[in-house]
């Protein structure tokens, strides 16, 4: 999504991680997506630098904002570090005994309860506008909220469930979602043209 809203060019290989093509492995011993390689050889492996190299090629509608820097550090460590916890053991909570999934689904509330808290006071998480910390959190909602879509729907978050039905609907997350053809070793890559998409 940050690619496309800072307009960058870039090659696509869409890989599937069941089976790692040896580029993937080369680039990133992590075996992990996202992966940006850069010219120049320098490679970015991790979502969140992704989104700030992207934004800091081209940032028109402002999501890095200097005066909300310390809030959404905050909010996004507290979605990388407590909230994907305990959704990875929500999603597949038979891994994790002895807690029944509804357990884990109400230690996730807490955080969901703070966007919630956040969205009564502005359209999105810091302002009437969206952010760098909409952005980062909004697919960890989005993951949440498809492991059990008639809970969420009816869950005591409307400002939440008004939030991310505004994602969903966005022209940005759609373009981001399209499905290509899966990467293979000599394949020519699709490329991304501000948006447009060639072969």
């Amino acid at each position: 999504m940050a690619l496309r809203y800072a307009a960058v060019d870039y090659e696509l290989r869409e890989v599937s991680l069941g089976h790692k093509p040896s580029a993937l492995l080369r680039a990133s011993s992590k075996g992990t997506v996202p992966v940006l390689c850069l010219p120049g050889g320098k490679v970015i492996e991790e979502s969140l630098d992704v989104m700030r190299w992207a934004l800091a090629q081209h940032d028109p509608d402002c999501w890095l904002r200097a005066e909300w820097r310390a809030e959404t550090r905050s909010l996004v460590e507290e979605n990388d570090w407590e909230f994907k916890r305990h959704l990875e053991h929500y999603k597949y909570w038979e891994r994790f005994p002895p807690h029944p999934q509804s357990y884990y689904r109400i230690q996730a509330e807490a955080f969901l309860l703070r966007l919630e808290q956040c969205l009564a006071r502005n359209r999105y998480l810091f302002s009437a506008d969206l952010t760098f910390a909409d952005v980062a959190i909004f697919p960890f909602v989005r993951q949440f909220a498809l492991v059990d879509k008639t809970w969420f729907d009816q869950a005591p978050f409307p400002r939440l469930q008004n939030w991310l039905e505004t994602f969903l609907e966005s022209s940005v997350f759609v373009e981001a979602m399209r499905s290509f053809p899966v990467w293979q070793e000599g394949d020519l890559p699709i490329n991304i043209i501000s948006g447009a998409v060639t072969a």
